[in-house]
C-alpha cells in the first residue's frame, strides 16, 4: 500500500467488518515494521483472508474494479504509454486502452496525484483498478524489469524503437539473402535486442533461453528453476536477423538453414564470464534457437551446496576414493547429472591425478582437466575418443553419457583395468540402470565387478525462506506418504514475495536415491532379479528412494510436497517388508 497510515486505516475497516481481529492487526503491523513487507502480502501469508476476499474488500472500499494484471497481455503500444521510471516508482501498470480511456492497475487507486500524472503523460482519460501488491510486483518484473543491466542495455533507444529500425531496414533488403542477414546481424539495433534478451534471462537466473518461430509471431521463453516462463517477444520481422546474430556470436554458418547446428560463445556480465551453449534447430516456420546459460560464478560444484545430505555426501566420497570402478548418475535430461559428476571431479582433482573427460558437448570448462568434445562429423565419437584416452594412462575418466553397448563395454573394461570411470545414463531410477545394462547385453558378472555406486537424482524447487508458510499435514497425506499416523507433521507451501518474484520458490536442490553395490545387491544381479525385487531388498537395508528423499526435504521446510509429487513417481511408495 501507499503508506503505513493508509494501511492502518484499511486495517480498521477490515476489523469493523469482522474479517480481522485486533490481535491480528497488531501482529501484522509489527511484522510489517520488521520486514518492510506490504500489509496485503502479510494478510495472505498468514491466511487471515484469501485473495478473493481481500481484493473484493479493496474494490468495495475504493469503489473501483479489481484486476490481476498477470491475467492480461497488454499490447506493446499500451505498455509504451507509461515510461519505465514512472511505472516502477509509482507501481502502476497500464492494462488496456479503449477509445480514449486507459485502464491502469494500481495498489492505491485513491492516489489522485498519480492518476492526474498518468492523464498528463498519456493524454487520455484514466480508469484506475485495484490490484494486490504481490501481483503488481510480478507484473512489473515482467513488463518493466528492474535489473540495472537491462536498464543499461536498453537505455538510449527503447526496444520498440530498435525493432522499428530493423523492420524499416528489412523492407529495403532482399529477403533471405545470406549477405544481407550477415549485415543485419551486425547492426546496432539487432545487437541490442539480442543483448536485452540474454541479460534478461541471466537476471532471472534462467538455465535456458528459447526463441521459437511461429507462423506470424516469435515466442521467447526462459527456463527458471526447471519451469518455462514466457517473456515479451520481438515481432516476427526481426526473427531471421536475430537468429543470424546468435550464429555470428557462436561462429556458425548463417547461410545454412536446413540442418541443425551447435556452437558456443562467452559474454561478460559485470565481473564474471557466462558461457552460452547454442543449439539451432530448423522447424516449419524458421530456425528455433536454444541458448543454454552456464553461469560459472552462480554454479557451485561442492556436493554440499548441491543439496546432498551429509550421509549422501559420505556415500559418494567413499565410492569415489576407490582407485578403480564405475560411478553412474542417472536421471532425465535437466536433472543435474553432469553437475554432480563435476562436483565429484572437483573433490578428486589434484596435480597427481590425470583426469580426462569426453562429452557431447563440454558443459563446464575446468582448468587442469583435459576435456574432449565429441564431433560425430569427423568420427570423433564416444568409443573412438575413449580408445585414445585409454592410451594416455588416465587415472579418472568422465564420460558425458553412455548411449550404446560399445561405449558401455569400453567403460566397463576401463573400470576393470585400474581406472575410475564416472558417467551418466538416462534411466528413471537406480535399479532401472541395472536392467538397462543387462538389456544392452552386459553380463551380470561384469556389472558386479565394475560398478561401485549408482545414483538417481531429480531437481526440486526450493521454497523461498522469506515467505514460505507452514501448516499441519492432513491425515490422507500422512497415509499416502507411509508416515506414522499418530504423529503430527508440519509441511510448507509457497506464498510469494518480492524476493522470489512472487513465485514462492528460489533456486533448486537435489533429491537423490543412492544404491551402493553391496554383496546382497550383487547377488541379486547375478540371479537377474527384477528391478522391483532389487529395490525392495535395498530399501530393507536402508536405501531411501527419490520420493522418500523428497519427502524428507519437504518435512525439513526446503521444498513443498506438491513439488516432490511433481518430480517423483508414485510407484516408489512401496511397502517395506
Amino acid at each position: 500500500m501507499a503508506s503505513e497510515v493508509f494501511d492502518q486505516r484499511l486495517l480498521k475497516k477490515i476489523v469493523q467488518k469482522g474479517l480481522l481481529k485486533e490481535s491480528d492487526v497488531q501482529l501484522l503491523l509489527e511484522e510489517a515494521a520488521k520486514t518492510a513487507e506490504a500489509i496485503t502480502d502479510l494478510i495472505l501469508k498468514h491466511q487471515f483472508m484469501n485473495e478473493v476476499q481481500l481484493i473484493s474488500f479493496l474494490a468495495e472500499e475504493f469503489k473501483c474494479a479489481s484486476v490481476n494484471p498477470n491475467h492480461f497481455v497488454p499490447e506493446e503500444s499500451v505498455i509504451k504509454l507509461i515510461p519505465y521510471r514512472f511505472a516502477r516508482q509509482h507501481r502502476i501498470l497500464p492494462i488496456s486502452r479503449y477509445s480514449n480511456t486507459l485502464t491502469i492497475a494500481m495498489e492505491n487507486p485513491t492516489d489522485l496525484s498519480v492518476v492526474d500524472d498518468v492523464k498528463a503523460i498519456s493524454n487520455m482519460k484514466v480508469r484506475p483498478a485495484v490490484t494486490l501488491t504481490k501481483e503488481m510486483t510480478k507484473a512489473l518484473e515482467y513488463y518493466y524489469p528492474e535489473d540495472d543491466l537491462i536498464g543499461q542495455a536498453s537505455s538510449g533507444e527503447a526496444i520498440q524503437e530498435l525493432i522499428r529500425i530493423v523492420q524499416e531496414k528489412q523492407e529495403q533488403d532482399r529477403e533471405g539473402d545470406a549477405v544481407d542477414l550477415l549485415r543485419q546481424a551486425q547492426e546496432t539495433p539487432i545487437i541490442k535486442i539480442a543483448n536485452v534478451l540474454l541479460l534478461d534471462a541471466i537476471r532471472r537466473k534462467a538455465s535456458d533461453l528459447f526463441i521459437e518461430p511461429w507462423e506470424s509471431t516469435i515466442r521467447v521463453r526462459c527456463r527458471v528453476d526447471g519451469l518455462l516462463e514466457e517473456v515479451p517477444s520481438p515481432p516476427k520481422a526481426t526473427g531471421s536477423a536475430l537468429v543470424s546474430r546468435f550464429k555470428v556470436m557462436s561462429q556458425l554458418n548463417i547461410a545454412e538453414r536446413r540442418i541443425p547446428q551447435d556452437g558456443r560463445f562467452k559474454i561478460k556480465v559485470q565481473d564474471r564470464e557466462v558461457d552460452i551453449r547454442v543449439s539451432i534447430l530448423p522447424t516449419t516456420f524458421g530456425e528455433k534457437v536454444c541458448l543454454r546459460i552456464l553461469d560459472r560464478k552462480a554454479q557451485s560444484h561442492r556436493m554440499e551446496d548441491l543439496g546432498f545430505s551429509p550421509k549422501e555426501v559420505q556415500e559418494i566420497v567413499n565410492s569415489s576414493l576407490n582407485p578403480h570402478g564405475m560411478i553412474l548418475v542417472t536421471g532425465p535430461t535437466g536433472s543435474g547429472k553432469t553437475t554432480t559428476l563435476y562436483s565429484i571431479l572437483s573433490f578428486l582433482d589434484s596435480p597427481e591425478k590425470n583426469i580426462t573427460t569426453v562429452e557431447d558437448p563440454v558443459e563446464y570448462e575446468v582448468d587442469g582437466i583435459n576435456q574432449v568434445n565429441v564431433r560425430e562429423s569427423i568420427n570423433l565419437t564416444f568409443p573412438a575418443a575413449l580408445r585414445s584416452i585409454l592410451r594416455q594412462d588416465p587415472d579418472i575418466i568422465l564420460i558425458g553419457e553412455i548411449r550404446d553397448l560399445t561405449t558401455m563395454d569400453i567403460a566397463i573394461k576401463a573400470a576393470l583395468t585400474g581406472h575410475l570411470v564416472l558417467s551418466t545414463l538416462h534411466t528413471n531410477d537406480t535399479t532401472g540402470s541395472i536392467v538397462r545394462m543387462l538389456n544392452m547385453g552386459i553380463e551380470p558378472f561384469l556389472i558386479t565387478s565394475s560398478v561401485l555406486l549408482i545414483s538417481a537424482q531429480r531437481l526440486v524447487r526450493k521454497l523461498c525462506p522469506s515467505c514460505k508458510v507452514g501448516f499441519k499435514a492432513e491425515a490422507d497425506v500422512i497415509k499416502r506418504l507411509n508416515l506414522e499416523p499418530k504423529k503430527s507433521y508440519t509441511v510448507y507451501r509457497p506464498a510469494g514475495c518480492p524476493k522470489c518474484r512472487s513465485t514462492g520458490f528460489k533456486g533448486r536442490t537435489v533429491i537423490s536415491e543412492l544404491l551402493p553395490l553391496s554383496p546382497e545387491v550383487k547377488a541379486s544381479i547375478m540371479k537377474r532379479e527384477s528391478a522391483d525385487d532389487i529395490k525392495q531388498m535395498a530399501r530393507r537395508r536402508g536405501m531411501s528412494t527419490l520420493r522418500e528423499s523428497g519427502v524428507a526435504k519437504a518435512l525439513a521446510g526446503e521444498t513443498s510436497l506438491d513439488e516432490v509429487f511433481r518430480v517423483t513417481a508414485g510407484d516408489q511408495e512401496l511397502e517395506v517388508d
